[in-house]
């Protein structure tokens, strides 16, 4: 071994970098469909299939019917329909994915055929299907025209004052459902009053849930505090089913029992379940959750809450697994099922890989985009982190702005969420003091109004929300208890929106596919169809929603940018006078450098982009000249704002043929007179990142360049920060000013610079 190998490095550098990322903290599986990790095919997979006798079917997907497990004999009987299936078995399934993404054929003709595919069949058909084809055919294929979403609302405490405020606060940016859990079992009585009192802040018609063990959800439910259920699990394989002490039939009548008592009811599925629990037969996670989907479709469930959900993190470690989870979801609206599109376990700690995820469905829509966005922060999340929290609510907000996609959020004001939050602690306060369940004090209220999350609140402890559930349980109290409370302290408004609701179970009216309430009305597939056929159909933004999306906080405007220029002039009319003294005229001065300014510069505009006053700035490139042994002049340009030109015009006015231009936003070249614009000598183009040493080091260099010498360039560092999405909003604002006050064919104007005082 030589002494070259010896000192030979053994690992490039960047993958050291890229070990540091969020990304690294992801685990990857390799390929093995044998120990159940294939996203869409597995060699254990059966071949689509299916025959009848007599009008029964005799085998599906190449098992005789005696032979079916449980799961087939129910898909068989309750799914399969035996006028259909014999045609739509029979149709090549590359020609059916074709029609999937066919503008011209109808939502209606595929979903009329998917009642006719076996699991198999319906997973070879999206299964020639690319990414981007299976969100267009989703955009498609959704049974509700207008996008919705459903939030969580949860905290770490289980503190109802914290449940009621975000639930309010959740309301307020537009979910059309919240959904609640519990840290402690125990704690759901208390947590179901809290975020319905919540709910009912602000506005009426947002559905509710309290996720708790199936039986006693029911209870909550039948109490009246719910308007919806999610939590009914189904899974692809029969052991899964028999490990959960259940049967599709067990599933079925539960489904019945909550849609007999007007709550709204999707079931739960999603790849990589039956992994988790030990039970996938090699199946491929696509196959088993086709059968689920099936079987739900077959119980009559209103919809399905689907797309990898709990599994979803075990899905994205498998290549192909977000293609997968957007297909699954693709069969669930072939099915004519309302689709709670997932989106809610985070299965990645990438930021990339979060909104590259989001963002087909986001520009598809869906009847409720995440199944589950984390409203409050990511520590709150009783039910783990969302693939998107709180902490990213504004992100997603920009995202509907960016791509002008109706996301089912609303921004909203400060002032308006702060009003909600007061509102809503007051309400369950009220609530619970009525019902003589717990006496919140000023200071435990204080705290939560203004609380981001639990860390920050001083509330009831646990034993304390234990104490006050199990009362709630105990005495029998029901939504018509908690509405007089409110109504007896004086918060009618939120006592009848409550009131309302519960009013709609008996209606039944948002037990149609796809229901939500907006404005007041039931909004569903049966009122508001998908029709999406090409360009102008489906669902567009009107001009008032687009308004809603793109006011989102902290938008530039010219006045604002005015606005703020003119608080830094009264500064600096203190610091520094410019005083016109009569068109420029070139010199013999060899020592002389000019300094071309731009039209507004210190007229309108009186501070760079790095926040440097104008006046520091002229004031260190003067010190800079001099001390180079150069002499300085100032002039302002009035027939151009740009830079090169305004460098390459103070240099065709300097003795030496040096010239510096600078713009009032700090951007500044060195330039010489016969040099082409573009051709500079030195730039500053990354203005908000340059300083006062750099801009003395420019006047330094000008002055040496001035008398023939070859300085060192001076280089501004960055490290890579987004300049323009930081700085270019409010760069192209002050550039228009600019630009406005130039005039073609203006002659330079000299000025006479005068300092006043010390640097700034």
């Amino acid at each position: 071994m030589t002494d070259e190998s010896h000192a030979r490095p053994n690992r490039w550098k960047r993958f050291s970098d890229w070990d540091e990322r969020p990304l690294r903290l992801d685990k990857f599986a390799a390929e093995d469909a044998a120990n159940g990790f294939a996203a869409f095919k597995s060699p254990f997979d059966p071949k689509p299939g299916f025959s009848l006798a007599a009008g029964v079917v005799e085998s599906m997907d190449g098992i005789a019917s005696r032979d079916f497990d449980m799961i087939d004999f129910f898909i068989a009987r309750y799914h399969l329909d035996p006028e259909i299936a014999p045609e739509a078995m029979a149709m090549p399934s590359l020609e059916v994915a074709r029609m999937l993404v066919d503008m011209n054929v109808p939502r209606t003709t595929l979903v009329r055929l998917a009642r006719g595919m076996t699991p198999a069949k319906l997973a070879e058909v999206v299964g020639h299907l690319s990414s981007l084809e299976i969100a267009f055919a989703y955009s498609k294929m959704r049974a509700r025209q207008t996008p919705g979403n459903q939030a969580h609302v949860t905290n770490a405490k289980d503190d109802p004052l914290q449940m009621a405020a975000d639930a309010a606060t959740a309301v307020a940016f537009g979910f059309d459902e919240i959904e609640t859990t519990m840290r402690v079992a125990r704690n759901s009585w208390s947590n179901a009053v809290a975020c319905a009192v919540g709910a009912a802040v602000g506005r009426w018609g947002t559905l509710f849930q309290c996720s708790s063990e199936e039986a006693e959800e029911l209870k909550i439910g039948m109490a009246g505090f719910t308007s919806y259920a999610e939590t009914v699990s189904v899974y692809g394989t029969e052991k899964s089913f028999i490990d959960g002490d259940d049967t599709p039939w067990s599933k079925a009548f539960l489904a019945a029992a909550y849609a007999s008592r007007g709550i709204k009811m999707r079931c739960t599925s999603g790849a990589g379940s039956e992994l988790l629990m030990g039970f996938h037969d090699r199946k491929s996670l696509l196959y088993l959750e086709a059968r689920c989907l099936c079987l739900q479709r077959a119980m009559g469930a209103q919809g399905t809450q689907n797309g990898g959900i709990d599994g979803a993190p075990v899905t994205c470690t498998v290549p192909g697994g977000m293609r997968e989870l957007m297909a699954e979801n693709l069969i669930a609206v072939w099915l004519d099922l309302e689709c709670a599109s997932g989106n809610d376990a985070r299965a990645t700690e990438s930021e990339i890989r979060v909104g590259a995820k989001i963002l087909p469905y986001l520009i598809a829509g869906s009847d409720l985009i995440c199944s589950g966005f984390g409203s409050i922060l990511k520590y709150d999340n009783s039910f783990n982190a969302s693939l998107l929290n709180g902490e990213e609510l504004e992100d997603y907000l920009v995202l509907q702005r960016d791509f002008e996609a109706d996301g089912g959020l609303t921004p909203v004001g400060e002032t308006r969420v702060m009003e909600l939050r007061a509102r809503a602690v007051d309400a369950i306060s009220a609530v619970l003091e009525e019902l003589q369940l717990a006496k919140p004090t000023k200071d435990m209220k204080q705290s939560v109004v203004a609380a981001s999350g639990s860390d920050e609140t001083r509330t009831f402890s646990g034993r304390d929300v234990a104490m006050i559930s199990e009362a709630i349980f105990a005495r029998s109290i029901t939504v018509i208890d908690v509405i007089k409370a409110l109504a007896a302290r004086g918060f009618t408004e939120e006592a009848e929106n409550l009131l309302k609701l519960v009013r709609l179970r008996v209606s039944g009216d948002y037990l149609q596919t796809s229901a939500v309430v907006r404005d007041g009305r039931i909004v569903s597939a049966v009122n508001n169809p998908n029709d999406y056929q090409g360009p102008g159909t489906g669902y567009r933004l009107t001009d008032e929603r687009r308004d809603e999306i793109v006011a989102i906080r902290d938008v530039l405007t010219r006045q604002e940018v005015l606005r703020v220029e003119a608080t830094f002039r009264p500064a600096e009319v203190t610091r520094i006078a410019y005083k016109p003294v009569g068109p420029a005229a070139t010199t013999r001065n060899e020592r002389e450098v000019v300094i071309g300014i731009s039209p507004a510069f210190g007229v309108k505009l009186f501070q760079t982009v790095a926040g440097h006053p104008l006046s520091a700035i002229l004031r260190v490139l003067i010190a800079g000249i001099t001390e180079g042994g150069g002499t300085a002049r100032v002039v302002r340009m009035r027939h151009t704002a740009d830079t090169s030109f305004l460098g390459l015009s103070a240099a065709r006015l300097a003795g030496s043929g040096i010239g510096i231009g600078i713009q009032a936003k700090g951007t500044a070249v060195i330039h010489q007179k016969d040099r082409l614009p573009h051709n500079n000598l030195e730039l500053f183009s990354n203005s908000p990142i340059t300083k006062l040493e750099h801009y003395k080091r420019m006047g330094l260099n000008a002055a040496a360049y001035a008398l023939g010498e070859m300085p060192e360039p001076v280089i501004v560092p960055t490290r890579g920060e987004a300049m323009g999405s930081r700085y270019h909003a409010r760069v192209s604002l002050i550039y228009a000013i600019e630009t406005e006050m130039t005039s073609e064919g203006a002659e330079p104007e000299e000025i006479d610079v005068t300092f006043i005082g010390a640097a700034a």
